[in-house]
Formats: structure tokens, C-alpha cells, sequence
């Protein structure tokens, strides 16, 4: 994990270098270090949304996990209940006791003191709440006997199809709504202060680079189910 040493410098280049492309090398003769160090700090910074948002992909790459599970329940295949519950672990710890937890913590009750979008941050709460029951029961459902109980793989799919069909619809408005209508509510050193401490408390709940630790996991579950080239989503010609 070295390239990644520096989260907030890998993002910015990421985002500032489209992949695959060759940059030559460049004769720069305007301001020195010091006189451009303080914009390239801002540059660097990863806003609260920003934060919430790529988490929300990380949450995407799960329901596609389970959607994977879904089609193997329908058609009456084999699973390895190992993978399912290493993703449904991952919706635990990394999306419900942390992301949603900011979310509930430094969001909602300033969208509630503020009076705005009072009735969205309600159904928020109580879908966190009940996507929290749904992932409880995906854990005691993801074991091998699972796997040849007709009974208990009618009982799990009908937890995953109820997850997925809440989630996508609820990060969506969150995604479109309740996060950009935050950036309002605060000042900007407020939320320039609210995205050091998201990016604090990741780093005491999974190390440095938690963030870039578990898309690590999720991937190699990708890998594990043969969904992970991205290519094989893309519908044929004709």
C-alpha cells in the first residue's frame, strides 16, 4: 500500500490524471514551492460529501455481490456462503458502523436543527435501522447449510432483495438531496473541519488507508465470484 501512503494526494492525482494517459515532463518557471504550497494543500483536501460518496460505491460493489447471489439463489446454483458473509461484514463494520454513522452523527441533526429536509433524513434513519435488521439476518443466514436448506435460501434471498431494492433508491437520495444540500448548512471551515475528522475517525476504525484496505476486500470477492471485470457489464452489439 506505499503508492498510497497519501490518500489525499493519490485522489488528486487520480482525478487530476486520466488513466492510461502519458504526461511529459513540464518546464514550470511561475512561483516557487512555497508560493503555490498552500494551494496544492487545498487542492488535496477530500470534502465530507466527496468522503460519503465514494463510500457509496464501495456500498454499490456489495449489492452487486449480492445481486450475484440473488441470481445464484433463483437459479438454484451452489453459493459459498464464506464469500457472502465476508461481504454482509463489510456492510456491517465499513457501510452501518461507520459510514451511517456519520451520517447520523454530524448529517442529520444539523439538517433537523436547521429544519430542512426534516422528512428525507427521517426515512434515512429509519431505513439505516431497518437495513441494519435486514444485514443481521443475512449474517445468520450466510453459513453452508444454507446452501442445500430450500427453506432457509428462500428466507436469505428475500433478505438480499430487500436490501438491495432499500439501498439503491436510498443512497440515491442521498447522493442527489441530502449531500449537496449539506454543504450549505455549515460554514466553510466547518466542513473543511468535518472532512479531517471523517478521515480520522476512518483511520482508527481500520488503520491508515481504511478506505483503499476495504475496496481491496471487495475486490478480491469480485474476483472470487468472477464479477469483477467490468467489461463483461457492458451489453453486446447487434
Amino acid at each position: 500500500m506505499e503508492q498510497f501512503k497519501n490518500r489525499r494526494y493519490f485522489l488528486h492525482k487520480a482525478i487530476a490524471v486520466p488513466v492510461g494517459v502519458l504526461v511529459p515532463t513540464l518546464i514550470w518557471s511561475g512561483p516557487g514551492p512555497a508560493a503555490t504550497s498552500a494551494k496544492e494543500k487545498a487542492d488535496e483536501e477530500i470534502s465530507p460529501a466527496e468522503d460519503l460518496m465514494r463510500e457509496h460505491g464501495v456500498l454499490n460493489r456489495i449489492l452487486l455481490i449480492y445481486d450475484e447471489h440473488l441470481r445464484r439463489l433463483t437459479e438454484k446454483q451452489d453459493f459459498d456462503a464464506t464469500i457472502l458473509a465476508e461481504a454482509a461484514s463489510i456492510i456491517r463494520h465499513f457501510v452501518e458502523e461507520y459510514h451511517e454513522k456519520l451520517e447520523e452523527d454530524f448529517l442529520f441533526p444539523r439538517f433537523k436543527k436547521a429544519g430542512k429536509l426534516v422528512d428525507l433524513v427521517d426515512t434515512l434513519l429509519q431505513q439505516h435501522q431497518a437495513g441494519r435488521r435486514l444485514t443481521a439476518k443475512i449474517q445468520d443466514l450466510a453459513v453452508t447449510a444454507t446452501v442445500k436448506n430450500e427453506t432457509q435460501r428462500s428466507r436469505l434471498k428475500e433478505a438480499l432483495q430487500a436490501f438491495n431494492r432499500m439501498y439503491r433508491p436510498h443512497e440515491a437520495r442521498e447522493d442527489t438531496m441530502l449531500f449537496p444540500a449539506f454543504r450549505g448548512l455549515v460554514s466553510k471551515h466547518e466542513y473543511g473541519a468535518l472532512g479531517e475528522e471523517f478521515e480520522k475517525k476512518e483511520d482508527e476504525l481500520f488503520g491508515e488507508e481504511g478506505f483503499f484496505k476495504v475496496v481491496h476486500r471487495v475486490a478480491a470477492l469480485e474476483k472470487e465470484l468472477g464479477i469483477y471485470d467490468l467489461a463483461q457489464f457492458t451489453p453486446q452489439a447487434g
